[in-house]
């Protein structure tokens, strides 16, 4: 029986879909996290404590642990894993990503350097220490000598989620924009004590519909496993993903070329095995890569897709990396779409009304809060949560986005104790 390394921070959404998908599999199942009393019962105790933060430390204790009970492989499930598990598939000779690439797609200014070295459109980019004075960084966009140009996008060079990340339309928006994200890589959730912050990066911001791709590296061969589409404008000032929405109704020498663009991005990275998870934006000069993650679709989303006989996307996975037969891997011929729920105003969550309505809207298959009350909500760009998750399936993608909207519609947050002072706009209202 093949033994496999289940990496699963604490903060991940995604435990319950990846137990349940190897529960059918025949392999025997180790969980890696930060904290291991409550996954040792669940997992008879096979659990090793992991420090993601540390991915040397945490790959010389998987080595170890494998020494005593080798492992198949080892999957992250989540962005933060992702670094561990190459430094610890390479100290055992596993299948993996080389590191440097792991560590290239985590670093938003080391993949721009990729990317554009290997002559792929990306945004002209710039990078800031986090304690440089947000006057000067902003005198610096305003001068060109940069070669960054307003209108821009400020964020942390190792965030994902859209967490930090806002657009700056002019000096006055630039110093705000980087006052907030220079707070955010300097709190200690982000960076704990005696570790060096983070930088920030500033760059052009590229005008445009967005996509996003899943796809499955084999051998370096991209294999496209869905592409979404994202109906709602990412504008800014901040960038809040909601509705995603596959197949895409995109015309099928875009999406070709969007496929081409992902495959060539994860050539320039050097990435070469596992699920990816990347971002592209669509204008007249065509599609510009945005982000390729050495990680599949966060939060709840990968729900809206089943492969082959009906198997989930984490399934895939974890037979991908233990070298188990992989099924066909046409997806379903239905629509399918995910919304997550956003976070409108800062306060202390009281309840979520309209659930049992939301749920009766034709096309809707589930909803999952996973707010509970009681909890702090705090909106993007500081925020790192959703609401919850809520899924359609339709014959068409139009069904799918209107049922979604339509569902969303009849639900009400409720706030036991609002903040007083709302976070203060970038820009003036119209």
């Amino acid at each position: 029986m093949k033994r496999v390394l289940l990496l699963l921070p604490t903060t991940t959404y995604r435990t319950a879909d990846f137990l349940d998908a190897v529960s059918g599999l025949d392999v025997e199942v180790v969980v890696g996290s930060e904290r291991t009393p409550a996954l040792s019962g669940l997992m008879e105790g096979r659990a090793l404590r992991v420090d993601f933060r540390r991915p040397d430390a945490a790959a010389l204790a998987i080595a170890g642990y494998a020494r005593e009970r080798p492992l198949d492989a080892i999957v992250p499930v989540d962005d933060e894993a992702t670094l561990v598990a190459a430094r610890a598939a390479a100290a055992l000779g596993l299948p993996h990503n080389p590191v440097e690439a792991v560590a290239a797609s985590k670093d938003k200014e080391r993949s721009r350097e990729c990317l554009v070295a290997a002559g792929l459109r990306a945004p002209r980019f710039t990078t800031f220490r986090a304690d440089t004075d947000p006057q000067q960084a902003a005198r610096a966009i305003a001068s060109g000598s940069c070669g960054v140009a307003f209108p821009c996008v400020v964020k942390p060079v190792d965030l994902s989620g859209s967490r930090g990340v806002i657009r700056a339309d002019d000096e006055r928006s630039l110093v705000s924009a980087f006052a907030r994200v220079a707070a955010l890589v300097t709190s200690p959730d982000v960076c704990p004590p005696g570790d060096r912050p983070q930088r920030i990066l500033i760059e052009d911001f590229i005008a445009g519909g967005e996509v996003a791709l899943e796809g499955l590296l084999r051998a370096g061969r991209l294999e496209v496993l869905a592409i979404f589409d994202k109906p709602d404008p990412l504008d800014g000032p901040y960038f809040e993903e909601t509705i995603y929405v596959t197949p895409s109704r995109l015309p099928a020498e875009t999406q070709d070329e969007i496929a081409r663009e992902a495959q060539a991005a994860t050539r320039a990275l050097g990435l070469t095995e596992g699920p990816i998870h990347a971002e592209l934006r669509l204008n007249d000069a065509g599609a510009w890569v945005l982000e390729v993650a050495a990680r599949s679709i966060g939060g709840l989303c990968s729900r809206t897709l089943r492969f082959g006989a009906g198997i989930s996307l984490e399934e895939l996975i974890v037979r991908h990396a233990a070298g188990i037969q992989i099924p066909p891997l046409e997806r379903e011929r239905r629509a399918a779409g995910v919304m997550m729920l956003p976070i409108a105003h800062r306060g202390t969550l009281r309840e979520i009304r309209g659930q049992d309505d939301a749920k009766r809207v034709p096309g809707i298959e589930g909803l999952v809060i996973t707010m509970v009350p009681g909890s702090e909500l705090v909106p993007l760009p500081e925020g790192d949560r959703y609401l919850g998750f809520m899924f359609a399936r339709a014959e068409t993608p139009e069904d799918v986005e209107r049922a979604l909207r339509e569902a969303h519609a009849k639900l009400e947050t409720v706030l036991e104790r609002p903040w007083a002072t709302p976070l203060a706009p970038l820009r003036e209202p119209s």
